[in-house]
């Protein structure tokens, strides 16, 4: 299981390392790809796979469908690790992330999300003060 939150740094070629504790779980080959609130995510090749397939299956003649189909499709890239476990983050990626030097590394269960190290901790921090509202709005979702 991927948890936890990990502080690292990209290097000047673009390399983030990922956690040990998360290695195994990823195996040498991954998928990184945009996420929601300007953030990165890694999947394991069978939880991309399985994640695919629901894109697959929506819609297409619903624009939200469409539209977040295309920014979680067309953003991957597959990623491998390096022998000390590092990632290359493309350009791309890195400019849509606003990834700077300080990465904080989240732990998700099934993905990990890649944040700037300084946007994490705003949006950690705001998440922090209205957890009572927003655990209150889950409720109906049995959580």
């Amino acid at each position: 299981m991927l948890i936890g939150e990990y502080k690292h740094t990209i290097d000047s070629k673009k390399r983030l390392a990922i956690p040990a504790k998360f290695r195994q779980s990823l195996g040498e080959k991954a998928v990184i790809t945009k996420g929601l609130e300007n953030c990165l995510v890694i999947y394991t090749l069978k939880e991309w796979e399985r994640l695919a397939k629901k894109l697959e299956d929506m819609p297409s003649s619903q624009a939200d469908a469409r539209n977040f189909a295309r920014m979680m499709l067309s953003g991957a890239s597959e990623a491998e690790l390096d022998k000390l476990g590092r990632v290359l983050i493309p350009d791309y990626l890195k400019n849509y992330a606003c990834l700077k030097k300080d990465i904080a590394i989240l732990g998700l269960s099934n993905k990990i999300e890649i944040w700037d190290g300084e946007k994490w901790e705003e949006h950690k921090k705001r998440t922090e003060t209205e957890a009572g509202d927003i655990a209150e709005r889950l409720k109906e979702l049995g959580i």
